[in-house]
């Protein structure tokens, strides 16, 4: 938050204040225990506060809830990743950890059988492709035979029109 750059101290938000060139260790210790004193709360990683007068206290840390009441689609998938045998099995509330366990298994499950009906009907498509082949059928002759069969009623369009 408080860092010395040459003569200047920088706050962290955006403010800088100028100090003698030697004295910008002394004016960031003042600062912080100015920020401390006035009520500025610094945290450490485990999210406890600590600052004078807070040593022995412990800070309420705001939490996830404990519990998670799962929906009848979330039943389903912790049935088909095999977390439970039956939906009798399955508690009114579970932790949260458990649905997103079962949510990341159950996609990676989905992207597995989708990877496998992609390269089941890639060989269905080579299959027909090469029985085409051996009909003499292409889109080429298909094409044509489809433009031909057009100018043929377009024709009879025509005479129609000119009777």
């Amino acid at each position: 938050m408080l860092r010395p750059a040459g003569s200047l101290l920088c706050l962290g938000l955006g403010s800088v204040v100028r100090c003698a060139p030697g004295a910008c260790q002394e004016a960031t210790q003042r600062l912080t225990l100015g920020l401390r004193i006035r009520g500025v709360r610094c945290y450490s990683s485990g999210g406890v506060p600590s600052g004078p007068g807070q040593q022995g206290q412990v800070g309420k840390v705001h939490r996830i809830p404990g519990q998670y009441k799962p929906s009848q689609f979330d039943k389903k998938i912790l049935l088909w990743t095999g977390r439970f045998k039956s939906m009798e099995e399955i508690p009114p509330e579970v932790p949260p950890e458990m649905i997103d366990a079962a949510r990341n298994k159950a996609r990676v499950k989905a992207c597995y059988i989708m990877i496998g009906l992609t390269i089941i009907a890639c060989f269905a498509v080579i299959a027909s492709a090469k029985r085409a082949a051996e009909r003499h059928e292409s889109l080429t002759s298909w094409n044509l035979a489809k433009k031909a069969k057009w100018r043929e009623e377009a024709a009879l369009a025509a005479q129609a029109k000119a009777k």
